[in-house]
């Protein structure tokens, strides 16, 4: 069987076991990378026939390093790929299509959490202004989106994936249908919120609460493409992406509360280890601590 049609078949397996589209969509990214690699060293691509040599040689190769941009890829990223690549040929030594695992001997790096890539209250305040001062309706329902991720937490999927009727504004409540894990939740609204949720959603009662002009739900791609042109149009230096709002609740409220508890509840966190990422003393803390 040669890599495409193998890959193929790990996909569906994936789908059939109800993993994200995200996931499956970075799987298949980077085993198409190694089948292009492959390709390019003259190698048949019949799965049978990949050795353990060829799995070394291709995450060694300046390709499989580096970004598209030519920047050396962050070991958190290779580390992803070195997991696409063991559990594709894990899975298909399991299903008998082939004798032995070409990437059993393939082992992670070690290497520290990156802190979350939150927005500072200048960059945050900036950014708003900007959307503030866009005029349209696109512009409309962008600010509020923006708003929504900052002041609830919300991952961009679960925010595209509302509608109208989601919307509590009297329990100051949401209802997420589409969250990580489908199970479906509630969302609590500040005050401030519910009052801008009331005026953007109007007299609608049905619908994407987040629409195109033509009435469609927006993606998560459109989504993010609109707030990368908001990000540069507000003179903002560093990258940040829809997911940058939740770290930026995520930062605020534990500045505000102390309590990791309580940002695990309000992220939705099934573990605190994933909330643990938020709790880094700043080092004047430690400093007036030492000295007092």
């Amino acid at each position: 069987m040669n890599i495409s049609s193998a890959l193929d078949f790990y996909l569906l397996q994936l789908a059939a076991d109800g993993r994200s589209p995200h996931t499956v969509g970075q799987y298949r990214r980077h085993i198409r990378s190694f089948a292009t690699w492959l390709a390019q060293a003259g190698h048949s691509g019949d799965v049978g026939a990949i050795g353990h040599e060829d799995v070394a040689r291709f995450l060694s190769t300046p390709g499989a390093r580096t970004t598209p941009r030519g920047a050396a890829k962050r070991a958190t990223s290779m580390n992803a790929l070195r997991t696409s690549v063991r559990t594709f040929f894990g899975f298909l030594h399991a299903a008998g299509t082939i004798a032995a695992n070409p990437a059993r001997l393939l082992r992670r790096a070690r290497c520290g959490t990156a802190p979350p890539r939150a927005m500072g209250d200048d960059d945050r305040d900036r950014l708003l202004a900007r959307l503030a001062a866009a005029v349209g309706p696109a512009a409309r329902r962008d600010e509020m989106l923006v708003r929504l991720l900052l002041g609830a937490g919300l991952r961009i999927g679960s925010a595209v994936a509302l509608d109208v009727g989601d919307v509590d504004l009297a329990g100051g409540e949401l209802r997420l249908r589409t969250t990580k894990g489908d199970v479906p939740e509630t969302v609590y609204l500040s005050a401030d919120l519910v009052t801008r949720l009331g005026s953007y959603v109007g007299d609608r009662t049905t619908g994407p609460l987040f629409a195109t002009l033509t009435g469609a739900r927006v993606t998560t791609r459109h989504s993010g493409r609109r707030f990368a042109e908001a990000v540069v149009a507000a003179g903002l230096t560093r990258h940040f992406s829809p997911h940058s709002c939740r770290h930026t609740f995520a930062t605020g409220l534990l500045k505000r509360s102390g309590d990791l508890a309580l940002v695990q509840a309000a992220l939705r966190h099934r573990s605190i280890a994933s909330t643990l990422v938020y709790a880094r003393v700043e080092p004047g803390r430690v400093r007036a601590a030492m000295e007092g």
